[in-house]
């Protein structure tokens, strides 16, 4: 007898109750990776990496098909807040809050503070203010998936793509080291962690274990502080030497000397003795020896210019923005008065 509609139908939801119940057994078990499904550069990269690493290529295979692209991630690379004015930077940076936060944090950390800078020669002053500025004193060390961070800058990002590579072999390689699943860690939308907002590399560089319980643990703020001391020192602070001298203004138009100079970049290439001689003074006194670079940023009253000496140039070690190193100085300055007038 010829099937009836009813009965095609019928015998259609008999088999997909029986499809469905057999689905579990015939979807591959979580984590089983069928091959071809990664895009062919994440595939390249798991290959390579999985040779030079000794890393079970499968268990990365399982970890890559979780990565998510994050758009807004790509939003915010392409929107930096270190390129504000300097004054609109320097609103949000050195303000009351951060300055009340820094005296509290060093009050609080004193101890920790004092054996890292006799360790390194690097001030307490620029320790306590370069964490006021990473992460709010660890209040704000990120929130964001970093292996989806550095997988989306990896390979969504061309201008940069090659250094988050980097620093994505250097997260695995990491969490590897601390014995923890990398798709558990957050952080910066940059991939940057703990509380001195440390890039991978950095981490596993740079950490010390200052309050020595046996791990380098950059969510403890001794260990936070003791490895900022050491990033600084490793890229060559110079203890007791100045810093920055801001260049006394003058009614005379800029001279094509002192222009040529600041066009040359923040690493120390000249004297100041030939700044000098371009008619451009430090407001205070400094050897006309000294290696020194000249910098402009721009204030609400217009360009201002700058010499910045070695310790200047290395701050800009740890984020390459003259605005975030002039925020680290202008907060350590600020903390330092403070702190000054508490102990008298």
């Amino acid at each position: 007898m010829q099937a009836t509609w009813f009965d095609n139908l019928k015998l259609f939801l008999q088999c997909t109750v029986i499809v469905c119940a057999l689905g579990v057994s015939l979807i591959p078990p979580f984590g089983q990776v069928q091959a071809g499904t990664l895009d062919p550069e994440v595939t390249a990269f798991i290959d390579q990496f999985s040779s030079e690493h000794q890393f079970d290529r499968r268990q990365l295979q399982i970890w890559f098909a979780q990565a998510r692209v994050q758009h807004g991630i790509l939003k915010a690379m392409a929107s930096p807040t270190t390129a504000l004015p300097w004054h609109v930077f320097r609103t949000s940076h050195v303000n009351p809050a951060r300055i009340d936060g820094g005296i509290a944090y060093w009050r609080r950390y004193a101890a920790l503070l004092a054996q890292a800078s006799a360790e390194t020669g690097v001030p307490e002053e620029f320790l306590v203010a370069t964490v006021g500025i990473e992460s709010f004193y660890g209040r704000l060390v990120g929130k964001v998936n970093v292996f989806n961070a550095l997988f989306t800058l990896a390979f969504n990002y061309p201008p940069r793509a090659e250094r988050f590579r980097s620093e994505l072999g250097e997260f695995l390689l990491l969490a590897r080291e601390l014995d923890t699943d990398p798709l558990q860690i957050k952080g910066s939308y940059a991939g940057a962690l703990g509380v001195p907002q440390f890039l991978p590399s950095s981490y596993r560089r740079y950490a010390v274990d200052l309050d020595g319980d046996g791990k380098r643990d950059l969510w403890n703020h001794g260990d936070a502080i003791g490895s900022i001391a050491n990033y600084y020192k490793s890229y060559g602070w110079q203890a007791g030497e100045p810093v920055l001298a801001a260049i006394e203004q003058s009614a005379e138009p800029v001279s094509d000397e002192f222009r040529a100079l600041v066009e040359r970049g923040i690493l120390p290439h000249t004297t100041v003795g030939a700044i000098k001689r371009t008619g451009a003074s430090p407001s205070y006194l400094v050897a006309d020896d000294m290696k020194a670079a000249v910098f402009s940023a721009e204030t609400e009253a217009g360009t201002r210019y700058w010499m910045g000496f070695n310790n200047f140039y290395v701050i800009t070690r740890y984020n390459r923005s003259v605005n975030y190193a002039l925020a680290v100085y202008e907060l350590a300055q600020e903390l330092r008065g403070l702190r000054a007038a508490e102990r008298f």
